[in-house]
């Protein structure tokens, strides 16, 4: 079992998982193929030891154990597994501050993805 980040962090991109995770596991993808690997946060399912901080870090509420992924982001548990055949495009990224999304904002990205939450 491991945890997802699903589309909800696409182009919010917060660091704050990333600074809670004990074994670094959260990559930022580096490559060109933004098609495969859009902008957002990716967990890698072999090195998540299902500990679950990151979870409550994440301001966009973009992170679920595998099992608990609602239906409609059923396609990023596989698309957070893509990058073990592509790590060497994958980094762990420098934790850059943000500015944390008001509770409207996060309910408008939701809605932006079909999640009624």
């Amino acid at each position: 079992m491991a945890w997802v980040i699903t589309r909800l962090c696409r182009d919010c991109v917060d660091m704050s998982c990333v600074e809670v995770c004990p074994v670094d596991c959260i990559y930022e993808y580096k490559g060109d193929d933004r098609e495969t690997f859009p902008n957002q946060l990716f967990i890698d399912p072999e090195e998540c030891i299902n500990c679950g901080v990151c979870e409550p870090e994440c301001p966009w509420e973009a992170i679920f154990e595998d099992e608990q992924v609602p239906e409609v982001f059923q396609a990023d548990i596989d698309l957070n597994a893509k990058i073990v055949d592509a790590k060497d495009q994958f980094e762990v990224s420098e934790v850059t501050e943000k500015p944390k999304p008001t509770p409207e904002q996060v309910e408008e990205n939701k809605k932006k993805w079909g999640y009624g939450g």
